[in-house]
């Protein structure tokens, strides 16, 4: 009988079929990060039983753009860079457990089946949409530069429809990318039984945080933000009371596997 390879499905004799290659996977991005408060209830009613809200500031939300490129450690996909690129935009709040403060993503979209597969193996929320984000220049003046007066758009749709729309303007700089996405991950890994009504073939809280991290200077500005209502969607619900600010710094990290807290006690 043969011996099948892959880290993810589909396995195949030489496992290149993989949507996926194994840990470690290195990332490195540019990111728009848009902080703002909304009401801490609507945080509380995404965290699940015995998950609470953050003591400090429970209503701060990031909405986050990214635009990735990252590889494994063979380095093969940044010379096919179809398998390496994606952007993707994540909402991200702060939780509690077992005394410990936490970020968690609630929401997430990306435009790759890669990286959506790899973000369910690491408890991400992710499903597919489109995302698109200002890139910054250094030549010419179809792009905003990195200094103060520099001003960036942002969007996001899914299902066919406009989820939200940021803007971004930048002040100066800062010495941080924001607070609400600066702490370790609080991750669900969960998947049903294929048997009805049979307790969850999988049900973890884990947790991780990247190494090697890398991060280029930041800076900060003015932000201003719209959720929009959808049939499939419930990303407007978190929509925004307050503004905080917003943020534009890159990021160099790499995953290399998280730490199992819990197995959830099927019901």
């Amino acid at each position: 009988m043969a011996t099948l390879q892959g880290f993810l499905p589909p396995r195949s004799p030489e496992g290149r079929a993989a949507l996926v290659r194994p840990p470690p996977w290195h990332y490195s991005g540019d990111l728009l990060t848009i902080e703002y408060r909304t009401d801490p209830a609507r945080v509380a009613a995404l965290l699940p039983d015995g998950i609470e809200l953050a003591p400090d500031d429970p209503g701060a939300v990031a909405l986050i753009w990214a635009d990735w490129q990252s590889c494994s450690d063979s380095f093969d996909e940044l010379l096919d860079p179809v398998r390496a690129q994606y952007k993707e935009c994540f909402a991200v709040v702060r939780c509690a457990f077992r005394g410990q403060v936490y970020s968690r993503c609630v929401y997430i979209w990306v435009d790759s089946d890669f990286a959506l597969a790899r973000g369910w193996h690491q408890g991400y929320p992710k499903k597919l949409g489109a995302i698109h984000m200002s890139r910054p220049v250094t030549v010419g003046r179809a792009g905003p530069r990195l200094q103060a007066g520099g001003r960036f758009g942002a969007t996001l749709s899914a299902g066919g429809r406009r989820l939200a729309d940021a803007r971004f303007t930048i002040t100066g700089p800062s010495t941080s990318g924001g607070f609400v996405n600066a702490l370790p991950m609080l991750h669900t890994r969960a998947w049903p039984s294929i048997e009805n009504g049979a307790p969850a073939s999988m049900h973890e809280l884990v947790t991780m945080k990247g190494r090697d991290v890398e991060l280029s200077p930041a800076w900060t500005g003015t932000a201003e933000m719209a959720l929009f209502p959808s049939p499939t969607e419930e990303l407007a619900a978190l929509a925004p009371r307050e503004m905080i600010g917003g943020y534009y710094r890159s990021v160099g990290v790499t995953f290399d596997g998280g730490t199992c807290i819990t197995r959830v006690e099927a019901p």
